[in-house]
């Protein structure tokens, strides 16, 4: 659980600071729902990225006249959850580990194609013919490159940092067992060499 909080916060953080900072678009979403499609069960994992962009679309959103559901915002939701699926992969015995630069790619791959098919098809920035869609995909070319180091780097950090933060947070919440080894033996089962 609190790995799906922390994954969360750092989400929401990196979102509402992108347009303060000027860093559009490097957000690490895709990292946070790849690692999240990686250590959290499969039938949650989704929902931490998805909150993330929820909690953070409403303050973003705080004030305009922007719908709060429209195709692209879909598409966005629909992409980042279905990077999750991509997350058991970083599991794979021996290799695993070697494929997350490539997952990560594919994620941001996949957020690129996807979102901005969505914003060509719902016709109010770009015409609904052909160079209209090349025109979109040309256009957010600029956007695709800071998508990339974000994710490649969040992917390191977290899949680095993230299971040394996880083990740190599991012995800090166990119980915390009081006396010298001696006097626990006294109570407990006796230890023979």
């Amino acid at each position: 659980m609190l790995t799906a909080i922390a994954l969360a916060v750092v989400a929401i953080l990196f979102r509402l600071a992108s347009p303060i900072l000027l860093t559009w678009n490097f957000v690490p979403m895709g990292a946070v729902a790849l690692y999240a499609g990686a250590r959290l069960p499969r039938r949650w994992a989704w929902l931490v990225p998805v909150a993330a962009l929820i909690l953070s679309d409403i303050v973003l959103d705080y004030g305009m006249q922007r719908p709060f559901l429209y195709l692209s915002r879909w598409t966005i939701y629909g992409t980042i959850a279905a990077t999750t699926l991509l997350g058991p992969i970083a599991n794979l015995p021996k290799i695993g580990r070697w494929l997350l630069p490539f997952l990560s790619l594919g994620g941001s791959t996949l957020f690129f194609l996807t979102t901005n098919l969505a914003t060509w098809a719902e016709g109010q920035l770009y015409p609904l013919t052909l160079p209209g869609l090349v025109e979109c995909y040309t256009l957010a070319l600029p956007f695709f490159r800071p998508t990339i180091l974000a994710d490649l780097l969040g992917t390191g950090l977290l899949f680095g940092v993230g299971p040394v933060f996880e083990r740190v947070a599991r012995r800090l919440s166990q119980p915390q067992l009081s006396g010298s080894p001696h006097e626990l033996s006294a109570d407990g089962p006796s230890q023979t060499a």
